[in-house]
């Protein structure tokens, strides 16, 4: 079981490009940190839909020449998926295919639906035949028995039936869908690419980095309970759901997000830094020689909290980027040793050194304490951890794959107690007010939080009992959860 909370999946659609497969490649390409086990596409030629789904990493699932040559169109959607449990059902690689009273509809979905086990129960009553474990599914379900006439209006029906965090992409051919929640909690972007015609296609992805790959220009962020389509004609705007106050995932910003994407128009680099330097506001360590990050994601927190206390930044961890989950099963005396496949000690830089150690979270602490223990026997004089978020005392409920929270270390154990169990020298967290300062917010708003931040307050803002019923008694996998690699 690994110690870290898990990615979320990636959506991408693009419509009107006479190369869209291989711009939904690249963009999938781009969007392969939310999800690493598997992905698909769905495209459709002006005639007939095809697909291609495999339980690989983008790249070795399109690199052959024959795939790409099946995959043909102008419109075309993708998915990036990592499982949470289970082993890889090909049934449960997105996006989903089904042939409606429209026509052929296809779906990728990043979130989660809370309500699903109520839903799904009713429509197996009413004899509907589930063909996958996902709760994406469902929206097709309530599609299909619509009495509404046209795909949108099916859509939108669907939707307003269903409770829980969502961005999805949908493809019935001649058009794209695009929705986002109307909390707002999961990301969707707009983007636009011109060719040498001057043509315009549209483009919607989970992060602003899918653009930048294949040369396409960011417009904004898909706002809150906001429906685009994409079609002939251009991109047309509803807003058909209940206004509610915007409640955008605040991990996004700590971890999730890739650090050259733009969310919700602020730069993520930008606010890891400033999230950096008030962790060094609110714990500095004067007595420190050199502010060290836990790579790749607390890299940018630890240069702003370097920067702000004027201590030395340096790489004395290595990561290796090499490591794939087939690399080799550990025994149980070697089992410790898996920490130093992935991170290795800069021996010659932290020996007796005072080492401030940067990273974004601590889930379990087991991947924590032996990063510690690592440090030191390099020769560190002190280890002092800083975490460049609050205490993760929650579970997720809104599509990020996090343990249970009687699993949270800091949902059972004190900020002292977490320092003697990972072993540092000192241990401080970045505040809850801390946070919102550093994406711009004066403070957090107790009354109306701006921001999802259930995972420190406990402070849930969308009805989740039914998924907890769903992960206890049906044991359906949600198949946009997505775990850190």
């Amino acid at each position: 079981m690994t110690d870290g909370f898990h990615d979320e999946c990636a959506v991408f659609g693009i419509y009107g490009h006479d190369d869209a497969v291989t711009m939904t490649v690249l963009g999938l390409h781009a969007l392969q940190h939310r999800g690493q086990e598997a992905t698909g596409i769905v495209s459709f030629d002006g005639g007939n839909f095809q697909s291609h789904r495999a339980a690989e990493m983008v790249g070795k699932a399109y690199g052959d020449p024959a795939v790409m040559a099946q995959l043909k169109g102008r419109v075309a959607i993708g998915h990036n998926r990592y499982s949470t449990t289970g082993e890889t059902s090909m049934r449960n690689i997105q996006p989903l295919y089904a042939d409606l009273a429209f026509g052929g509809f296809a779906i990728a979905h990043n979130g989660n639906l809370t309500n699903a086990m109520t839903l799904r129960k009713g429509l197996v009553q009413r004899g509907a035949l589930f063909q996958s474990t996902s709760d994406t599914e469902v929206i097709v379900h309530l599609m299909a028995t619509s009495s509404e006439k046209n795909p949108v209006d099916r859509m939108i029906d669907a939707l307003k039936q269903v409770k829980g965090a969502y961005s999805l992409v949908a493809s019935t051919g001649d058009k794209i869908i695009g929705v986002r929640d109307p909390h707002g909690v999961r990301p969707l972007v707009l983007g636009r690419l011109t060719n040498k015609q001057g043509r315009d296609s549209h483009i919607l992805a989970s992060e602003s980095c899918a653009f930048d790959i294949i040369g396409a220009e960011f417009i904004r962020d898909i706002e809150p309970g906001e429906l685009v389509v994409l079609d002939e004609k251009g991109l047309h705007s509803k807003r058909p759901f209940d206004k509610v106050a915007p409640r955008f995932c605040i991990f996004e910003y700590i971890y999730f997000a890739r650090p050259d994407s733009v969310m919700e128009d602020k730069s993520v680099y930008e606010i890891r830094k400033n999230i950096g330097a008030e962790l060094a506001q609110e714990a500095p360590c004067p007595q420190a020689d050199i502010v060290v990050p836990v790579p790749d994601s607390g890299v940018p927190a630890a240069i702003g909290y370097a920067q702000a206390c004027g201590i030395p930044f340096d790489l004395g961890i290595i990561r290796s980027h090499y490591i794939g989950r087939t690399f080799i099963q550990p025994t149980d005396s070697t089992r410790h040793l898996g920490v130093k496949m992935k991170h290795n000690a800069n021996r010659a830089l932290i020996a007796g050194k005072k080492v401030v150690l940067i990273d974004d979270s601590i889930v379990r602490g087991t991947t924590s304490r032996k990063i510690v223990e690592m440090i030191k026997q390099a020769g560190a004089a002190e280890v002092h951890m800083r975490i460049s978020s609050p205490p993760s005392t929650h579970s997720c409920f809104y599509g990020i794959d996090t343990p249970d929270a009687e699993d949270l270390l800091a949902h059972r154990k004190t900020i002292e107690e977490i320092k003697e169990f990972i072993g540092a020298d000192s241990l401080a967290y970045l505040s809850v007010d801390g946070l919102y300062r550093a994406v711009g917010a004066a403070k957090r708003n107790a009354a109306l939080p701006q921001y999802c931040d259930a995972c420190f307050t406990g402070d849930y803002a969308i009805e989740r009992t039914d998924f907890e019923a769903q992960k206890t008694e049906a044991k359906i996998t949600p198949i946009h959860e997505c775990r850190k690699g």
